[in-house]
């Protein structure tokens, strides 16, 4: 999918975060967002994401062999989310929950709920409710939700936030294989969540003014 950003910015009451980006990303690109905290990395990506609607700009998003824009309204089919900030359903089974998961975003082809939680090493807690996870396994959790999802386009947002050095290195290991090919957009300070990335895109040249 391609996705072009063109002078995009965005407010909140009357602070601008950021204005006038202009930006395409590429399919099968790798890309980091990175900045100063509070240089609207997050809220970009999440424009991006069709979840925040930008104050200005046009935002397009086109599949390659499309002859029209994709539809708004549809874009969340092509993209999955990676963040801390995202929800999950701590009443339920890590199991229940993947499982609910599946039938909004299937997963990759050949994979299953079993697989996907021996892969990210919680096969222990398979039937455990997540609400009795450490904030490193719900992080594991959330990452799987968007690494495993059959999408073209894949949007971390810190990714890496709450791991230690195990859950670093489960990255690494999930990026090189179920990444490949796809769009990656990393939104990022920490250069172990990006470093693969052959793109930046640096926020402090989007730095928001006050008309």
């Amino acid at each position: 999918m391609r996705i072009s950003l063109s002078d995009i910015g965005k407010r909140f009451n009357r602070e601008w975060i950021f204005r006038h980006c202009t930006y395409t990303f590429e399919p099968g690109g790798t890309y980091a967002i990175t900045g100063p905290n509070g240089s609207g990395k997050s809220t970009l990506l999440q424009i991006i994401a069709g979840a925040l609607v930008p104050s200005e700009g046009i935002l397009e998003w086109a599949a390659p062999d499309a002859a029209a824009p994709v539809d708004p309204d549809a874009v969340y089919s092509h993209m999955a989310l990676g963040a801390p900030y995202l929800e999950v359903i701590e009443e339920m089974t890590l199991t229940e929950f993947l499982t609910f998961h599946q039938d909004f975003k299937p997963w990759i082809p050949g994979m299953d709920v079993p697989g996907i939680i021996d892969i990210i090493g919680l096969g222990g807690s398979r039937h455990k409710q997540i609400q009795n996870f450490s904030s490193g396994m719900k992080q594991r959790v959330r990452l799987a939700q968007a690494l495993f999802s059959n999408t073209p386009v894949l949007l971390l947002d810190e990714p890496c936030t709450n791991f230690d050095q195990a859950g670093y290195e489960l990255y690494r290991r999930l990026i090189a294989v179920y990444a490949e090919g796809r769009t990656v957009i990393v939104s990022s300070n920490d250069p172990q969540e990006y470093d693969f990335c052959r793109e930046l895109l640096l926020m402090e040249s989007f730095k928001g003014v006050i008309p």
